[in-house]
């Protein structure tokens, strides 16, 4: 490195970003990703005994993948080389490799190549490293937020170690947050500021799970705040918000406000107002709620309040909590928006609810009934000799498919569980079986 190669390092690291000052430099200094870098795990003992082989870090922004690769950068012995996709092409692997062959020949050291975005290297730039990857004239270590598994060429993950880092937790967002505020060497804390846990509680939720989204905030929030009477820079929720260009929502996820706007949602999808409902939704996705929560939600009620008058209802919620999984947000607003105006929309029927709540009290009442003798198995050894399932008529020998016979235990014979509503489909639900028993000849009254 020549002198102005020096000095221009040195200045950008006075004057880098403070999520790039921030960033650790030691695997002590990691916050979060403990599934991966916890002092039990692989990827902890392969870093710290420098004996790492290819590997692919997988996950969304600002969670630590270049992070990582950083500390490795520190704590190897081996030749380190970063390059981003974005911008490389096969000439600056070429050059990599070229020196990679000359420092393992010439003093016998490993060469760590560490390439940021690697997804958007075509298939044909991927190839190239393939052999020197498999032959160990470099070890990769790839950064991507897609899958892998689809935009990376299968015979470079086949040679290499997935490691998935996750959206760093509420409480590790509050960690880096202080770090940055109040740490002299690195962080800001030669400006003397201050934050409200209000404020840090506000931008750990809002950055979700994005660190470099959050210390941006708060660098922002430093660097544009007057100073109080004090002399000190006081970083509030409300700059906290203009920082992070977000309003305040009112939702304590353990308080009065936070249960009131769920019951709304729920009141809201149940009164079949899909209005109301998409703003609750709306809410509780501007305040940070758990997109995994409003889905658990959805599909409760897809059963409870809708149930058998639309049974698509449920399908619909549940494909919805599949999806939005995968997908995350913000496209995921889209999907639960969707999914709730379903349930608003769709007739409703609580008979589900009743009918179970009718059995429980019955089975609570009475006890362990015995089964009728006909509905019993008559196929485990030496059941058939006892009578298990003498009697039974099989329904599909039947018009219509059905038979009279008794189902439920003796005592409760003539309980009523279930009754269809008289919305959506459990009318069909009705007619269908008012008109089989009909023509059974059983006594329809309390169906029609």
């Amino acid at each position: 490195m020549d002198l102005f190669e020096y000095m221009r390092s040195t200045k950008m690291e006075k004057e880098s970003p403070l999520a790039a000052r921030l960033r650790p430099r030691t695997l002590e200094e990691v916050v979060g990703q403990q599934h991966i870098i916890g002092k039990d795990k692989l990827l902890y003992r392969a870093i710290k005994a420098d004996k790492l082989s290819s590997i692919l870090f997988y996950g969304p922004p600002g969670t630590g993948k270049t992070t990582l690769a950083k500390v490795i950068a520190n704590t190897t012995s081996a030749e380190f080389t970063q390059i981003n996709a974005t911008v490389a092409g096969k000439k600056d692997m070429e050059e990599v490799v070229a020196k990679a062959k000359d420092a393992q020949g010439m003093f016998g050291k490993k060469t760590i190549l560490f390439i940021d975005e690697i997804h958007r290297f075509n298939k044909g730039q991927q190839d190239y490293l393939l052999p020197f990857v498999e032959d160990g004239t470099v070890v990769l270590i790839g950064a991507t937020t897609e899958n892998p598994y689809f935009e990376v060429n299968g015979a470079l993950i086949s040679r290499s170690v997935v490691f998935e880092l996750k959206p760093l937790s509420k409480e590790d967002i509050k960690v880096l947050i202080r770090r940055a505020v109040y740490d002299s060497d690195r962080g800001m804390g030669a400006y003397e500021a201050e934050i409200e846990e209000d404020a840090v509680e506000f931008l750990a939720e809002l950055s979700g799970g994005d660190a470099r989204h959050a210390l941006n905030a708060v660098e922002l929030g430093v660097m544009t705040t007057e100073r109080g009477g004090d002399g000190k820079i006081h970083i509030t929720v409300e700059v906290a918000q203009e920082c992070i260009q977000k309003r305040v929502m009112r939702y304590d996820k353990t308080g009065d406000n936070h249960y009131d706007t769920v019951s709304a949602f729920i009141k809201s999808m149940r009164g079949s107002d899909p209005d109301a409902a998409v703003y609750y939704l709306a809410r509780m996705l501007y305040a940070g709620e758990s997109v995994t929560f409003i889905a658990r939600r959805i599909m409760i009620c897809a059963s409870e309040d809708v149930g058998n008058a639309d049974p698509q209802a449920l399908q619909v919620a549940a494909a919805a909590a599949q999806a939005v999984e995968r997908v995350g947000m913000p496209e995921a607003q889209i999907i639960l928006a969707q999914a709730v105006s379903y349930i608003a929309s769709a007739p409703k029927s609580n008979a589900a609810v009743e009918a179970i709540g009718k059995a429980m009290e019955a089975v609570e009442e009475t006890g362990n009934l015995a089964i009728p003798v006909h509905l019993q198995d008559a196929h485990y050894k030496g059941a058939a000799k006892l009578g298990h399932g003498t009697g039974y008529k099989y329904a599909h020998d039947y018009p219509n498919h059905y038979v009279e016979q008794q189902y439920l235990p003796y005592e409760l014979s003539g309980r009523e569980f279930y009754r269809p509503s008289g919305n959506g489909y459990e009318v069909k639900i009705r007619e269908h079986m008012a008109r089989i028993k009909r023509e059974a000849g059983a006594d329809v009254s309390k169906e029609e």
